[in-house]
């Protein structure tokens, strides 16, 4: 297995939002003491000048995050990225969050096969899914009103063929494998 070092910063790295240190210490089974250590080592690697990322410390939230040097950089990179097409990736993921959704994004990469991180994260900053938490605390991702107006319709059900894809077996099928 992966050092705890190794592990925490893949942690922070897909993490969409800051993360307490309580929830890291459990989702890595490991104490809250040893998740301070690795976030310090963590700040000594990656928060200097030099570095594109930075770990940031706010009480008990910590959070990957890029360079605020760089910040022309990247808000010139994002802005290219929300005005540009959709992958094919992500118009994949849209489609199954609109079809399936609301959805977790352990269903949403049960279903794709791949990590859909990333992908989230961009399909949020353009306003075509919404995260949301559901009764017992679980993240959401559902279509977004602009995403069904630019499409034409008011709900997800009003898209072609919803009540058949929505319950399609092969998709039922493939979130079951691995007891998602």
């Amino acid at each position: 297995m992966s050092s705890l070092f190794s592990r925490l910063e893949s942690l922070l790295f897909v993490a969409s939002k800051p993360l307490s240190t309580k929830e890291i210490a459990r989702s890595l089974s490991v104490s809250i003491q040893e998740v301070d250590d690795v976030v310090s080592r963590l700040q000594v690697k990656f928060s200097h000048e030099d570095s594109g990322l930075h770990i940031v410390m706010n009480g008990s939230e910590v959070q990957m995050q890029t360079n605020p040097a760089n910040a022309q950089d990247v808000e010139r990179f994002v802005k290219y990225e929300i005005s540009g097409e959709l992958t094919k990736a992500q118009l994949e993921s849209l489609t199954i969050i609109a079809y399936r959704g609301p959805i977790t994004r352990p269903e949403l990469e049960q279903i794709r096969g791949v990590n859909c991180a990333v992908i989230l994260r961009t399909l949020q900053m353009r306003d075509l899914v919404i995260e949301e938490n559901d009764e017992y605390g679980v993240q959401r991702f559902r279509i977004s009103l602009a995403a069904l107006a630019h499409l034409g319709v008011h709900t997800p059900e009003e898209l072609p063929e919803y009540a058949e894809i929505h319950t399609h077996q092969h998709i039922d099928q493939a979130l079951q494998q691995d007891d998602i």
